[in-house]
């Protein structure tokens, strides 16, 4: 006797996930909602987990299916906030909403599933797959505003054998509109942005809960003083506002950190030289095939909202890569992540290690 394919979906209480839920059970699936908390203060207005969870809950009652929370924040803190603080005090940019979906979404959340006797995993992510012959592809959305596979390069094969993402297939105008359909009081609600756990509380504030700084100068390349900072590792690079340097003529930017010597390097202009560069080098290479795909890359991206820029991809040091671009690229930040395409399929991606001025 068959039975109802079992899938398992990732509520955030938001309209994305709530949109995956509905269309899995239009689509004959037998669904379960997972409400993942991985953080423990609920003070942010932007993350606030006691009202994504009601909102969890209200969504799950009117689609009629069981939803069970599970507190991954002894985890999410080992394996991503903890890195998180190590970059920054490396002088580097990272991007833990990156390692929470490695280690988190497409890692704990599975396991978890699997308890519930899961045949699938979902989650409201913008992207698709695709699979054929064993191998699974991640494509890239419809809505490609909205396409997320930036955030889901670092993902293994193996984690996305049993994965859905129903609205990959959909914009986000269309989603909201679903879920005003279904009766989904999640319609109008709106997205969240940035870094989860910081929300729209100031950045320096939050961090320097955890680490502590040390004023120092912000300098020319030729070394004058400029100014002083709050704590080197602060700062990003390509970084315009915050610097406090006044004078006439164009604005200052951070070019470069020296976090030995607790220094900011700045430069005037967003035209200057030191804020573009060409060559990159990377850490090791997620390949979501499970193997190198060096030759098939041909464009790159450098920020979830930058342009895919062309570019050629050689294999260096085992499997780091060393990516040429064909125009200069302003501001490429180490620490943040490099993502490889072939059209709308995502190849993989890597940390950006450094970069060659231009």
């Amino acid at each position: 006797m068959s039975r109802e394919p079992h899938v398992v979906v990732g509520m955030s209480g938001g309209v994305d996930s709530s949109v995956a839920a509905g269309l899995l059970l239009e689509r004959g699936y037998r669904v379960t909602g997972l409400f993942m908390k991985n953080w423990e203060e609920d003070d942010s207005e932007e993350c606030s987990a006691v009202q994504d969870l009601a909102d969890a809950e209200n969504v799950c009652e009117t689609l009629g299916i069981p939803l069970h929370t599970v507190n991954f924040s002894y985890e999410y803190w080992q394996r991503v906030f903890l890195g998180f603080l190590d970059e920054l005090k490396a002088g580097r940019t990272p991007n833990p909403d990156i390692a929470c979906n490695v280690e988190i979404k497409f890692r704990e959340f599975p396991e978890w599933a699997k308890r519930l006797k899961a045949d699938y995993v979902a989650t409201g992510h913008y992207a698709r797959v695709s699979r054929n012959n064993g191998c699974t592809r991640l494509l890239k959305a419809v809505d490609k505003q909205k396409d997320q596979t930036y955030f889901l390069h670092g993902v293994h094969q193996e984690s996305l054998q049993n994965v859905i993402f129903p609205v990959g297939e959909l914009t986000k105008s269309e989603v909201r509109a679903t879920a005003k359909n279904m009766g989904l009081r999640t319609h109008n609600k709106r997205g969240s942005t940035g870094i989860c756990f910081i929300g729209r509380r100031n950045f320096r504030t939050f961090v320097l809960q955890y680490l502590d700084s040390n004023k120092g100068p912000i300098v020319s390349p030729e070394g004058k003083k400029l100014g002083e900072h709050n704590g080197a590792f602060l700062y990003t690079i390509g970084q315009r506002t915050g610097l406090g340097i006044g004078g006439e003529g164009d604005a200052w930017y951070v070019a470069g950190k020296d976090i030995r010597n607790n220094t900011v390097v700045a430069v005037q202009g967003s035209d200057n030289p030191l804020l573009y560069s060409q060559v990159t080098k990377t850490s090791e290479v997620n390949w979501i095939s499970g193997k190198p795909e060096y030759s098939r890359v041909k464009k790159a991206k450098v920020r979830y909202l930058s342009m895919e820029q062309s570019c050629v991809v050689r294999q260096v040091n085992g499997n780091k890569a060393k990516v040429e671009f064909s125009n200069v690229q302003k501001a490429v930040t180490p620490g943040q992540a490099i993502v490889f395409y072939d059209q709308d399929v995502c190849l993989g991606g890597a940390t950006i290690d450094s970069v060659e001025n231009a």
